[in-house]
């Protein structure tokens, strides 16, 4: 018997998939040697049966918006990692925001105790620095904030674990749970050599895939210590000891060309086989 129209199959409630919107970190790239994995920042799509879950709102999510009016979505959840430049500048470029019949729900924890949601929104839209405020937006817009190690259920049936990261300014890491499956959002952290953050390891314990911050390797680490990012050889050696089924190598370095990602990409399966290097449009189901 076929659904009826405007009612999604048994199946489809039950489907979880994950799309790249941006999978560099830093700052936006261009250009034909960064062309075949992308050039836009930190940006992940969630679908939970029919709800749609956003991570972070780098210049991903103006691709992202696009796709969400031409499908006609009207309710969306919105989480953030932090609000570093890379992670937030394509808030105001977010065409949802700018429709009267969405409903949409911002949530952030990384900052808990010393700046609201609502207010970091309004941080950011501000002059001098932008011409227009979060004022502007016409849809139903709701603020949520938590403390990192709260659990979150923004619907039935659908779970999110939350940890502290080690990141300037502090980070929140995510795990997602739906359907029996996991997909953890573990970027903008740095690892101390040979000791697995516990934060980290706990989010990620038998999960189905684990999106992790490698902006770097572990040649470049001692380079770039105290910036807040690990490397994608650490993401191997943390799902392997967590026993995750599958890697996905994220916010890539801004100095990273498609062929240098193509050789990580190389390595890290020879090394892990559940490794995967995140490009701009990868869907991966669960």
């Amino acid at each position: 018997m076929r659904p009826e129209r405007g009612f999604k199959s048994l199946k489809e409630k039950s489907e979880f998939t994950v799309k790249f919107w941006g999978s560099r970190g830093s700052i936006p790239v261009s250009g034909p040697e960064v062309s075949r994995y992308g050039g836009d920042s930190s940006c992940v799509e969630m679908r939970c049966g029919e709800h749609v879950l956003m991570f972070d709102a780098g210049s991903g999510l103006k691709r992202a918006g696009q796709e969400l009016e031409r499908e006609g979505v009207e309710r969306l959840d919105m989480f953030f990692s932090h609000c570093h430049w890379d992670h937030i500048f394509g808030i105001p470029f977010f065409m949802p925001f700018y429709r009267g019949s969405n409903k949409i729900r911002i949530w952030s924890g990384h900052l808990a105790g010393v700046m609201t949601t609502h207010e970091m929104i309004s941080g950011i839209m501000k002059a001098p620095y932008f011409p227009i405020a979060p004022e502007i937006f016409i849809a139903d817009v709701d603020y949520k904030d938590f403390k990192p190690g709260d659990v979150l259920k923004p619907h039935a049936g659908i779970v999110l674990r939350t940890a502290s990261l080690n990141h300037p300014n502090a980070a929140v890491g995510y795990r997602v749970e739906f359907a029996g499956k996991s997909a953890c959002y573990i970027t903008d952290t740095e690892h101390v050599p040979g000791k697995p953050d516990q934060n980290v390891m706990k989010l990620i314990d038998h999960a189905d895939l684990v999106i992790y911050d490698a902006a770097f390797t572990d040649h470049e680490m001692p380079r770039y210590r105290g910036f807040g990012h690990s490397s994608w050889e650490e993401g191997v050696r943390l799902c392997k000891a967590a026993k995750a089924k599958q890697l996905a190598i994220f916010h890539h370095s801004p100095l990273r060309n498609d062929d240098e990602l193509d050789r990580i990409g190389v390595e890290a399966k020879e090394a892990f086989p559940g490794a995967v290097v995140a490009s701009q449009g990868l869907v991966i189901k669960l």
